[in-house]
């Protein structure tokens, strides 16, 4: 594991199925609003974006007037259904450790809020083994904005070259590509590996394990 010194993780659909959590917030938030519902694995597809470009998206409004207000009543809606909804990777935990216990960083970089992550490490999980987490509220620009990225190398006082950035997206792709940083694609969420194969990647994998065992292999 120690070709990089720091490996940073994407959270939704990387780490964690939160689709189940996901989907019950899109679609009350829709149904609240009078919009019709598109079927899961249209919402399904928009994990990775922005609440507020998801509802753009799902709605068919480009800078919905309502979007904002949407956005707070998901919020509210995911402060009671996202964590019990939400199921880490049999993986994912044991990697993490096995990373920091190997003395190497351990950080996540997601849209997803910060709070919300670390509530579903508290409940579902029962350790942290991450040492810094970037959310969505602690960025202005999105991913594929490299911000958050940068952030994360800033703040884990690493060098480009000695981060992988791990994520499930083609967002996530975008993202590291534009942060300069190597990439590692797993497909567990809706790209796929042919479509990681359009953008820069150190390796593409169905898991979090398969990922790990090809970047050992490749020593």
């Amino acid at each position: 594991m120690a070709k990089y010194s720091a490996y940073v993780f994407d959270f939704d659909l990387t780490l964690a199925d939160s689709s189940k959590g996901i989907l019950i917030c899109f679609k009350r938030t829709l149904e609240k609003f009078g919009y019709k519902i598109p079927d899961d694995y249209t919402i399904y597809r928009t994990i990775g974006l922005t609440i507020v470009d998801a509802l753009d998206l799902l709605t068919g409004i480009e800078n919905n007037p309502q979007r904002e207000e949407m956005r707070r009543e998901y919020v509210r809606i995911a402060d009671t259904e996202m964590v019990k909804n939400t199921f880490f990777y049999d993986d994912s935990i044991a990697i993490l450790q096995a990373l920091q216990h190997a003395g190497l960083k351990v950080g996540i970089v997601s849209t997803k809020y910060r709070y919300r992550i670390e509530e579903t490490f508290k409940q579902q999980a029962g350790s942290f083994p991450v040492d810094i987490v970037i959310g969505g509220e602690d960025v202005k620009a999105a991913k594929p904005d490299p911000s958050g990225l940068n952030m994360m190398i800033d703040r884990l006082g690493e060098s480009k070259e000695n981060v992988l950035y791990i994520g499930d997206s083609y967002i996530d792709a975008q993202t590291a590509m534009n942060a300069g940083v190597d990439f590692a694609g797993v497909t567990t969420g809706s790209t796929s590996a042919e479509d990681f194969k359009k953008y820069p990647h150190v390796c593409i994998a169905e898991s979090l394990s398969g990922i790990f065992a090809e970047i050992n292999n490749s020593k």
